[in-house]
């Protein structure tokens, strides 16, 4: 079984798909982890990657073709941004998961995870999806708002992980019936 976890920064991704992944049985990648070594593998700090990725859509390109490889290997939660939107263009079988959450919220998690302000947080969760959003238009025609691809859209704004995972334990559990 594959089941993609996708959202915005804060919206409950990563509690998402790192608790649900041993329910199931299976391993947890993180796009995130991914892009991280890459950054490694080129001997630079993550601020300048990333910097890097917005002028060289290879990075993103090579990030999204290492997801959708462990992807077809199955028996894995693949947490990114467009992982649903992957599987699906690859023609992968899987349980598509969008987190959604109010803005705000997502804002205050990141700022009470990463230190600072809600309010400076916000505005660089704002400018780093309008830089996710273009990027991912530019490389792949994809509209992070439309959320087509995903089977199962959920909003943590008021809701706890459990909760969200055991709606998703039971969509995982219905499609493998």
């Amino acid at each position: 079984m594959v089941v993609t976890i996708s959202g915005l920064p804060g919206s409950g991704t990563s509690t998402v798909a790192r608790r649900l992944a041993p329910l199931l049985g299976i391993d947890h990648l993180d796009g995130g982890s991914v892009f991280r070594a890459m950054a490694a593998e080129r001997g630079l700090a993550l601020p300048e990657f990333a910097a890097l990725a917005e002028q060289d859509d290879r990075i993103d390109r090579d990030l999204d073709a290492r997801l959708a490889e462990r992807a077809r290997a199955g028996a894995v939660v693949l947490e990114s941004r467009l992982a649903g939107w992957l599987v699906s263009e690859a023609g992968i079988d899987a349980l598509r998961v969008w987190i959604d959450c109010d803005e705000r919220v997502r804002a205050e998690r990141v700022a009470a995870r990463d230190g600072g302000s809600a309010a400076v947080t916000q505005q660089l969760n704002r400018d780093r999806e309008a830089s996710e959003r273009r990027r991912y238009w530019d490389y792949y025609g994809i509209d992070l708002r439309d959320l087509a691809a995903y089977d199962l859209v959920l909003d943590s704004s008021e809701r706890t992980p459990d909760e969200l995972i055991d709606e998703i334990l039971a969509a995982a559990r219905e499609r493998l019936a």
